[in-house]
């Protein structure tokens, strides 16, 4: 599957223990969203636009309002990466 460098680097965060947090505005449609890593450190590769795309491929989901995680379907999209650690 064809995905963005940028998308693969959100996605490699994400596999390895990172979330998405959404903010949500008083109409209940989100406004913002903060990529963290597993570290807490926040990426700034994952913008709105990147994040409604990683959506709307299921690459990741929400469960019970909580943030957002990576599903099965993008761990089968990311591309295995060694950890620059």
């Amino acid at each position: 599957m064809n995905i963005s460098k940028r998308e693969q680097r959100v996605l490699h965060a994400l596999a390895q223990g990172g979330l998405i947090r959404h903010v949500k505005d008083e109409t209940g449609r989100i406004v913002a969203a903060d990529c963290l890593n597993r570290d807490g450190w926040a990426l700034t590769d994952c913008s709105m636009k990147l994040f409604q795309r990683l959506r709307r491929r299921r690459f990741v989901a929400s469960s019970g309002g909580g943030p957002y995680r990576i599903t099965r379907l993008g761990l089968d999209a990311v591309r295995a990466q060694l950890d620059n650690r």
